[in-house]
């Protein structure tokens, strides 16, 4: 999610429900694109094919369009047949009213003991402070992370890598979150899986060191960071815009060498009001 600037943009899993009732393993840096799994191949992992037609598809799993051959989806969704399917978890906070799903020490406090919200989207942070805090959060996300690999997803997008931005000053540090990514990392890779990076520019030169493979990036169009994401990984972005200006600058920058396309902030199934996906080719 995109919630340090914009405070617009969430990965809609709740509108899904509605709608719907340092790596141990070798990275593929070339992707193919034709949606072979790299769990297929033995025990390789493999980033997305790069500069590939792709769908963002959390608020509701749908068809893709043609010419996709990269699909994001959330990891209650099942993988998009003979694509190539990211699996998307909320690794950071707790999903909205699910508090109760956590331990009560595992949600980050403030000084006065009460629990620490994103107030943009009514999340419970978690508390990724220390190594032994950060062992049992991974546990959960560690058993989202094997529902993705078990129904056939080839990389995992964990979100809210930036969320210690976003706690009050002292209660989290990027060292917290880097090191609770590296667990994550190594669990996805020891499962086969590709990590993505999810936003959060301010870490993306320790990516190699973490052990993260590819990024999934909002807005940097928008605000002209897409040159810096490709200088930590190369060809292997993906971009999300939400804007028309945003979506124009991606794709006259950038949009010959990495994965872009156009959605609508509440990322709405097709076929429902509001949808809106473009790429670019109208550009």
């Amino acid at each position: 999610m995109r919630k340090s600037r914009t405070g617009s943009r969430r990965a809609a899993v709740s509108l899904a429900v509605v709608l719907a009732a340092a790596s141990l393993l070798a990275v593929g840096c070339s992707g193919t694109g034709t949606g072979t799994s790299p769990k297929a191949q033995g025990a390789r992992v493999s980033a997305p094919p790069v500069h590939a037609g792709v769908d963002y598809q959390l608020g509701g799993a749908y068809t893709p369009p043609k010419g996709v051959s990269v699909v994001s989806r959330d990891h209650t969704a099942s993988p998009a047949p003979g694509l190539y399917n990211i699996c998307y978890v909320n690794a950071f906070q707790a999903q909205p009213g699910a508090e109760r799903e956590w331990d009560a020490d595992l949600l980050l406090r403030d000084r006065s003991g009460k629990v620490v919200m994103d107030e943009d989207w009514g999340e419970a942070m978690l508390d990724i402070s220390t190594p032994g805090k950060r062992a049992r959060i991974a546990e959960k996300v560690d058993d989202w992370i094997d529902s993705c690999a078990d129904k056939g997803f080839d990389a995992v997008e964990p979100d809210n890598y930036d969320s210690y931005t976003r706690a009050p000053r002292g209660l989290l540090t990027a060292a917290d979150a880097e090191a609770f990514q590296t667990l994550l990392a190594r669990h996805a890779h020891a499962r086969h899986l590709a990590i993505a990076q999810k936003n959060t520019l301010e870490l993306a030169e320790d990516r190699k060191r973490v052990g993260l493979d590819f990024a999934v990036v909002e807005e940097c169009g928008q605000y002209d960071e897409c040159g810096s994401y490709v200088d930590a990984f190369g060809d292997h972005v993906i971009v999300v815009e939400y804007t028309e200006k945003g979506m124009a600058k991606a794709c006259a920058g950038w949009g010959d060498r990495i994965s872009v396309v156009r959605r609508d902030l509440d990322v709405t199934p097709s076929g429902h009001d509001g949808y809106v996906r473009e790429t670019c080719d109208r550009h």
